[in-house]
């Protein structure tokens, strides 16, 4: 293996740390993927790590507030179809948890169940098991396995939040049939709101449904909601107030950026607002304290404020990419984690009445010198299109050949120096943000320069921004690539040697880039990407499809301009090489988008390579995987990019 192809394992081999919970001695549940995928570990108080689990795939998990045992949500080769179990923490494990060593709590492989909240009393989850469709919000009880219906309303269901004072209210966050939206409603004793009660049709399900129910569940409590269904609005970080007779929540209401709200009976106070940046919440249990998030260009600066809007102290953590809060039941303590470019994973305690912080796990401190000076902070920029827009652009310069004194390592970056790569997010209603991305590092380390944008379309730049590529402007998101290629000489990069990467719907903005625009890219890889947007709304998952319509139409109304939209619609345009990535049990973009594509290609005569992972499912979990997947995809770019040396 020689030095290059060495540097690339290391950086896709990276190990990185996130948090899943806090309990109330200060104990933390966190993921680390040291095993090949994330997997539960125990941080005690004294810094000391268990490992919890050694399933076949990725899982997650949440403590129970007051036993020792941790739900631990999980799946099957990246179906989706997610499954929850209990492990016992009583007495600490000798060796991580295998899947037969966990306890059954809610199970039917058919179906997803989402764990979204856990109390004293029990658990509250998702699922579509009634129908395949629609999602229902169901309280389990610790106790005796017993169940209620808290909520039946249809829809898709994205976030549940139990009220913590021994109730089984709930308040309930769907998507809206408009694109980036949302509705908020409530359930149960607390219910609150402008409209009436929702509809109380029969959901209930039997015990052969879910392992462990002493029953058929019961429906409980009236629905009211709380937003209007109609506004053009999301919101989210939904949280009960101290009484439980309002919501803190974060929202865009009637503003072009996300701000924080007291929602209840007299209407929305405005708690904190920034005119320029999304604010995001996480409310303590005692409602008493909320750690808030400022995003601005990718990166998110936290501070602890009083529910009240008052502002008590910034913390001292540096500004992450992403970020994952949460409070101990007792609301003494908070954990945080997130990434930033060279932060590959941290975890952070924090103390909330001193806002003293610890830092209690590091990726990047366990990194080897070498490795660490290899990672990369970009620089941000603004990209002019011709209709007068900017789009908003990270920029990651390849390595040069200064940066090593290996000959052959050297002619490899200087064969790629001025290539490029345009790196695109998935979505399309998300964002790229300063996190830390192996590949975007490992494309850099091979000598290519790196362009992640924010195109029209996307997250954290206001409602304005994110709604400039809804269902008829979808293909003003895909001419914001011609921009980017345009502005390649800008920093000094031939726009002859300029690929396109992306994943789920970057992957479709590959695609597009190819086909329309077939003149000026050289290569592109694609991974889980969408080849026809008819097919992929006709086979996707049937409780996404209503979802995916409203951003980009409906089979009904908008087929014609969908075949418009859809790369394989300009099939004979492609020229330029394509490597493309599948997971075979991919439950929202379908294995057939890959192999349509790929067949037409071959058909036409125009290299490409399709890498299928019978045990992924949405993109690649698995550090197996990624090792097979993407040095392969890196070595097929650099062919296609670099300069013949002579």
């Amino acid at each position: 293996m020689n030095q290059s192809t060495r540097l690339i394992n290391d950086l896709l081999s990276i190990r990185t740390w996130t948090a899943f919970d806090i309990d109330g001695e200060g104990r933390v549940l966190a993921g680390h993927d040291e095993l090949g995928s994330m997997q539960l570990v125990e941080i005690g108080t004294d810094g000391s790590r268990t490992a919890l689990t050694d399933l076949p795939g990725r899982c997650t998990g949440r403590y129970m507030p007051g036993k020792r045992a941790v739900v631990v949500q999980h799946d099957a080769g990246g179906d989706e179809n997610w499954q929850l179990s209990a492990l016992d923490l009583e007495t600490t494990p000798a060796t991580p948890a295998r899947l037969e060593d966990l306890r059954p709590l809610v199970r039917h492989e058919r179906y997803m169940h989402v764990l979204q909240d856990v109390t004293e009393a029990g658990l509250v989850y998702s699922t579509n098991r009634r129908n395949g469709v629609d999602m229902d919000v169901v309280v389990r009880s610790h106790d005796d396995g017993t169940e209620q219906v808290a909520y039946d309303g249809g829809g898709y269901v994205v976030a549940v939040r139990a009220s913590h004072d021994g109730t089984t209210s709930a308040a309930v966050v769907r998507l809206s049939l408009q694109p980036a939206s949302t509705v908020v409603e409530t359930v149960g004793p607390h219910a609150f709101g402008a409209a009436g009660p929702a509809d109380a049709s029969s959901g209930t399900f039997g015990a052969t449904d879910t392992a462990g129910t002493g029953g058929a569940a019961e429906k409980a409590g009236t629905s009211r909601t709380v937003t209007d269904p109609g506004e053009h609005a999301s919101h989210r970080q939904v949280h009960w107030g101290a009484e439980g007779d309002g919501l803190i929540l974060s929202s865009n209401h009637g503003r072009e950026f996300h701000a924080l709200w007291r929602v209840d009976e007299d209407g929305w106070r405005l708690l904190v607002g920034d005119e320029a940046a999304d604010l995001d919440c996480w409310v303590s249990p005692d409602a008493t304290r909320m750690v808030v998030g400022r995003q601005r260009d990718g990166v998110i600066a936290l501070s602890l404020y009083r529910t009240d809007g008052t502002h008590e102290r910034d913390l001292d953590i540096p500004g992450l990419g992403s970020a994952s809060v949460t409070w101990s039941t007792d609301s003494a303590n908070v954990v945080i984690s997130g990434s930033t470019p060279t932060e590959p994973g941290a975890i952070h305690r924090v103390r909330a009445v001193s806002g003293q912080v610890d830092l209690i796990a590091s990726s990047a401190a366990e990194l080897g010198e070498g490795l660490r000076d290899r990672l990369i902070t970009p620089s941000v920029h603004r990209v002019p299109t011709p209709d007068g827009e900017q789009v908003p652009c990270f920029v990651y310069a390849g390595a040069t050949v200064t940066d090593d004194a290996a000959t052959g390592q050297n002619q490899a970056r200087s064969a790629l120096s001025g290539a490029s790569v345009i790196h695109i997010h998935g979505g399309p209603e998300a964002s790229a943000d300063l996190i830390f991305a192996p590949v975007i590092q490992a494309l850099a380390a091979t000598g290519l320069t790196v362009l992640v944008p924010n195109v029209r379309g996307s997250a954290g730049y206001g409602k304005r921004w994110i709604s400039l590529d809804d269902v008829e402007l979808r293909l003003d998101s895909v001419a914001d690539l011609a921009a980017l290629h345009a502005w390649l000489p800008d920093l000094g990069l031939d726009p002859g040697r300029s690929a396109l990467w992306g994943g789920s719907y970057g992957g479709y903005m590959v695609l597009a880039g190819l086909s329309m625009q077939p003149q000026l890219w050289a290569a592109g890889v694609d991974i889980v990407g969408m080849s026809s947007l008819v097919t992929f709304l006709e086979n996707t998952s049937d409780y996404r499809r209503a979802y995916r319509e409203r951003e980009y139409g409906t089979l009904e109304q908008h087929r014609a301009f969908l075949e418009k939209a859809s790369p394989i619609t300009y099939l004979n345009q492609i020229r330029a090489p394509l490597f493309i990535i599948h997971g075979a049990n991919d439950p929202r973009v379908p294995l057939s988008e890959a192999e349509q594509i790929q067949e037409a290609l071959e058909a036409s005569g125009v290299p490409n390579d399709l890498r299928v992972y019978h045990d992924e499912g949405h993109g690649l979990s698995k550090r197996s995987n990624r090792l097979d997947a993407y040095p392969a995809a890196l070595d097929f770019l650099r062919t296609h990019l670099a300069v013949p040396q002579h």
